[in-house]
């Protein structure tokens, strides 16, 4: 049997504050998954995601340190300094509360801890390949607080055919209430070229403000 090839397999961070969890993930992964470290704190988690660029980071919700925010203060501090990571909640807690605090932060999936490896595995390969993964029960905490209705997806898609493919970038992170100067610094670009996307943005999208580009990305759950 081939062994699996190490540089084709998936980057991801382990972000839990219980050691025996950490490990008992990391050994369940299976071999297409290639852990680049592990942290357990806010802070270690900030500082490893910018420091590895995973692409994805498996983050449990409830961390000590930081300010008190857990996975969606990782998530608010670390995404604009790596564009290209992506993360993935998992936690031993469903509360509708706090599946949309981290999802409203920028998490792509939400998933409980009582999932496989083999199932962890899969749901970070999907939001590696930019699918949205809910465990079946959490899926409707999801919809009910963006208020997803029928046709939503599909205008969605057309309004964002109106955009460029860095007016996307943009538009998303500023969305997530980011400054021009840390928009800036996440994509390589300065604070004037970021401000010219923006209002590019908001004159296709036929919007006043950054609120209302805000109220309009989580309506359509594009954050």
């Amino acid at each position: 049997m081939t062994e699996p090839d190490a540089s084709a397999a998936l980057p991801v961070v382990i972000v839990d504050d219980h050691s025996i969890f950490r490990s008992g993930l990391r050994a369940e992964l299976d071999g297409g998954i290639r852990v680049l470290g592990e942290a357990a704190t806010v802070e270690e988690a900030i500082a490893l995601v910018v420091s590895s660029q995973p692409r994805v980071v498996l983050l449990d919700v409830h961390l000590p340190g930081g300010r008190g925010g857990g996975g969606a203060e990782v998530i608010r501090e670390a995404a604009p300094q790596a564009p290209r990571t992506l993360f993935l909640a998992l936690s031993v807690s469903d509360a509708a509360d706090d599946v949309v605090r981290v999802i409203r932060a920028g998490a792509r999936g939400y998933i409980t801890k009582s999932a496989s490896g083999a199932e962890v595995s899969d749901a970070a390969r999907r939001v590696s390949e930019g699918d949205a993964v809910f465990s079946p029960k959490l899926a409707g905490f999801v919809l009910d607080a963006f208020g997803a209705v029928a046709g939503e997806t599909a205008e969605s898609t057309d309004e964002l055919d109106r955009l460029s493919a860095r007016e996307q970038e943009v538009m998303r992170l500023i969305a997530r209430g980011y400054a021009y100067k840390e928009v800036a610094g996440a994509l390589f670009i300065s604070p004037k070229t970021v401000e010219t996307h923006v209002s590019a943005v908001l004159r296709k999208l036929q919007l006043s403000s950054r609120h209302e580009l805000t109220a309009w990305a989580l309506e359509r759950k594009l954050l």
